[in-house]
This record gives structure tokens, C-alpha cells and sequence, in this order.
């Protein structure tokens, strides 16, 4: 499959000015990068199908397919890659990927499992070392602070008092937030990347859930591993995530009055319905999950892929999922784990009515689109990491593509080592009890 290409001619006096900007329409209209200086906040993640360093080229090509951060790839307001002038290749080298700042760290955002009494302590424990030994500005949410333990501790209080909050769906934090620090399981990452519907700040996630398979770092030793992230060249891995557009079609009766005329006085021979489109937009990091919901009927659902029907899933419903989501809700309905740094979209069925559908892999960049076919007897539902779930109609129509916008997540080790100790820990990947070694006297006698 040809991959769309387009090429960008940079202008020596361009590539001389300070000032200079240069405008990508493959990411979205909307976005411009400098080669000197990256965008505070805003990431740009479509990948080079050949990346060498701005500066020992004139021009270079762009595709749909994330292969990987183009040079200039920012998160958040001051954290960007790590550039490197000598790599020069088609697929992202994930030991290539290393944190740096622009600038030195002043916020953070402490994201902590609600209701859990046993992280209370490193909760505050954190923050007195970040507000105190850091003097960093610490960004909690409302709700977090609402726990009766927190709000009788006096000895908390004075620290309580410098915090900045805000409130989920209320608050735009987006351009304030320099890195995160999540205290809990899985489910505190995925929070954090719903909270950031474009560009994220570097995440540092803590295990203290129960799978930690996205938490990489323990918090016994937390002082020196954040100093090390405030200093920066942390290893990264950077998250692919999914756009998803819902469309949904709303029937609504003309307003008429009596004797058939309508309010601008035109005769009507019948109630007509006019149709009104909403539209909505996601950030996914996992998967989106289209499935039958209470309905006793096998869900009965179109997929398309760059405007071409694929196939129509019959059963219990359909995933659609990133390298990082693999492992999660995929790996449990029978699909392939796929290593985040893989530009790719899994698409997995859920008890399929069917001997061979089988999961695939597409590339990344992509558009996907899903729709209930003309014939299916029952609606359908979908949510997105688990949340906002809603209800499809006929008419609707639900779009994924690979977002601009991955989330950076900082490694214990680096990309590869802990994904394969997670494998190992957490899901007990090719874990069995080993076979005995022949002795040397039984070899013998076999001869």
C-alpha cells in the first residue's frame, strides 16, 4: 500500500531566522513547529518516513503512518525529544528516545487514586518533597483534597494551602502542566492521558495498584528517581494514542401548527424530520469497544478502512485498539500483544459468530470508520477506556485514526526492558516450570 507523501522545502533564510515556523497540513491545518525553537505545548508526532536532523537537509518527507516523533516533538509546555543529528532512519530507534527540557520543570500535576486510604502517605509524602524541596507549584484535583483523611490532618494543612486545583470537564490545565506524577494502578495513567485532549506532558507513573502493568516505577526510592526526571535525559516511550470522532444522527419533527402549515407558512402535506448532526471528539489511549450491550441479539456492525468495507462483525462486538491497549482488553479477547513502540491498530473481535475472523494489525495512520449495518436487528454501544459509554444508532457513524498527540511515559529502564518485565510480572508471559536436564550416566545407556 503506497503511503501518502508530502514534502516540506525549507528556505536557507528560513532555516537562518529564529523565527522561523513551518506549516504541516499531514498533522492538522491548524499547526505550525519551528526548527529552532518547538511550540510550547503542542506535540507533533507524524512520523518522517525519513528523519535526519533539519539541519543537514533542505527537505523531507512526511506520511500518514506513525513511524515515529518528528525532530521537533514537544510535550507539554517545556519538555521536547532529546535530538540526535546523527540518526538518520525510517522506524523510530526506541533507545533513541530520551527526555529533555527546554526549560527547568516548575509544575506538576499529582494524579491519585480516589478513594484508597493506603496512598494517603506517599501522596503527602510527595507533595511535602515536591512543594518544599523542589519548590515546584503542585496541581491536584478538587476531589482529591475532599478526603475527610486529608482534610483533619493538620499537619497537612500548610502544604494543602499551595496546591492549585481544578476540576475534571470544568478546568483547562493543558498549557499549565510541565509533567505528571501518578500515584495508583493502570487506570491513573489512563486517566491522565483523558484529562489532555492534545498535546500531554511527560507522565511518571508509580506502582501502587494492583497490575502496574503501565507503572514501571516503585515508590520506595522517589526523591532520587524524581530528581532524576526534574534533571532530565529520562528514556521514553512514547504512547501512540487513537483519535475518535462520533457522529451522531438526531431525527427531529418540524414544528408545524394547525392545518398542515408550518411556522414560515408553508404548506405541509406531511411531518418531515430534520436531521442534526453531533459531533464529538476522544483522545484513546487503550481502545475504543463497540459491542452488542444488554441486547440479547449479536451486534451487526460495518467496518471500513479508508473508505472500503472490510467486514461486517457479527457477535458480541469489536475492538479497536493501540500497541498500548494490546494488553489490556485485546490480549483477554485472544489478540496479539504489541509493543507500543509499533505504529499499528489491532482490530479484534469479540466472541465473533465466525471460525475465522481472526485479530489483525493495520498501520497506524489509517482511518477506520464503524457503522451498524442497514440490517442489524439492535443498536449498539461504545465507550473509550472504559468510560463515556453511549449508545450507536442507525446513522451514526464512529472514526479512528492515530492521533498527532501521544502520551510520553517516562521508563524505569528503557522501552524495551520494562515492557518485557511487565510481561513477565504482571501477566506471566511464558512463565512454566522449567524441564530437568538429562545426567550424563542416562545418555549413556541410551547409546
Amino acid at each position: 500500500m503506497e503511503m501518502e507523501q508530502e514534502k516540506l522545502d525549507i528556505t536557507k533564510e528560513e532555516m537562518s531566522s529564529d523565527s522561523a515556523c513551518f506549516h504541516c497540513s499531514a498533522c492538522h491545518d491548524d499547526e505550525e513547529w519551528s526548527c529552532t525553537n518547538p511550540i510550547r505545548g503542542r506535540a507533533k508526532s507524524r512520523s518522517l518516513s525519513a528523519s535526519p536532523a533539519l539541519g543537514s537537509t533542505k527537505e523531507f518527507r512526511r506520511t500518514r503512518s506513525l513511524h515515529g516523533p518528528c525532530p521537533v516533538t514537544t510535550f507539554g509546555p517545556k519538555a521536547c525529544m532529546l535530538q540526535n543529528p546523527k540518526t538518520i532512519m525510517h522506524i523510530q530507534d526506541p533507545a533513541s528516545q530520551r527526555l529533555t527540557w527546554n526549560k527547568p520543570p516548575k509544575s506538576v500535576l499529582v494524579i491519585k487514586k480516589i478513594r484508597d486510604a493506603s496512598l494517603l502517605q506517599p501522596f503527602k509524602e510527595l507533595c511535602i518533597y515536591l512543594t518544599e524541596e523542589n519548590n515546584m507549584i503542585v496541581y491536584v484535583e478538587k476531589k482529591v483534597l475532599e478526603d475527610p483523611a486529608i482534610v483533619n490532618d493538620d499537619s497537612f494543612g500548610p502544604v494543602k494551602k499551595k496546591f492549585c486545583t481544578f476540576s475534571e470537564d470544568y478546568d483547562d490545565i493543558y498549557n499549565q502542566i510541565d509533567f505528571i506524577i501518578c500515584l495508583g494502578g493502570d487506570g491513573t495513567l489512563l486517566y491522565a492521558s483523558s484529562l489532555f485532549q492534545g498535546s500531554v506532558p511527560p507522565v511518571m507513573a508509580f506502582h501502587l495498584g494492583s497490575l502496574g502493568f503501565l507503572t514501571p516505577f516503585n515508590f520506595e526510592n522517589f526523591q532520587s528517581q524524581v530528581a532524576q526526571v526534574i534533571e532530565g535525559n529520562a528514556a521514553l516511550v512514547l504512547r501512540s494514542r487513537l483519535k475518535v470522532k462520533v457522529v451522531k444522527e438526531h431525527r427531529e419533527k418540524k414544528t408545524v401548527i394547525q392545518n398542515g402549515i408550518e411556522e414560515n407558512g408553508v404548506m405541509s402535506a406531511n411531518l418531515e424530520k430534520e436531521v442534526v448532526k453531533q459531533i464529538v471528539q476522544y483522545q484513546v489511549l487503550n481502545e475504543v469497544v463497540v459491542d452488542r450491550g444488554p441486547s440479547s441479539y449479536l451486534s451487526n456492525v460495518d467496518v471500513f478502512l479508508d473508505g472500503h468495507l472490510i467486514t461486517t462483525v457479527q457477535g458480541d462486538g469489536v475492538i479497536v485498539s493501540t500497541p498500548t491497549g494490546s494488553t489490556a482488553y485485546a490480549a483477554a479477547a485472544g489478540a496479539s500483544m504489541i509493543h507500543p513502540n509499533v505504529p499499528a491498530i489491532m482490530i479484534t473481535p469479540i466472541c465473533p459468530h465466525s471460525l475465522s475472523f481472526r485479530p489483525i494489525v493495520v498501520p497506524a495512520g489509517v482511518e477506520l470508520k464503524i457503522m451498524l449495518s442497514p440490517n442489524a436487528r439492535n443498536m449498539a454501544w461504545v465507550s473509550f477506556d472504559g468510560r463515556k459509554r453511549q449508545e450507536i444508532c442507525h446513522g451514526d457513524s464512529i472514526s479512528i485514526t492515530t492521533s498527532c498527540y501521544p502520551l510520553p511515559s517516562i521508563c524505569f529502564r528503557d522501552p524495551v526492558s520494562d515492557w518485557f518485565e511487565s510481561l513477565a510480572e504482571c501477566l506471566h508471559w511464558n512463565v512454566r516450570k522449567k524441564q530437568n536436564h538429562f545426567a550424563v550416566d542416562e545418555e549413556e545407556e541410551e547409546f
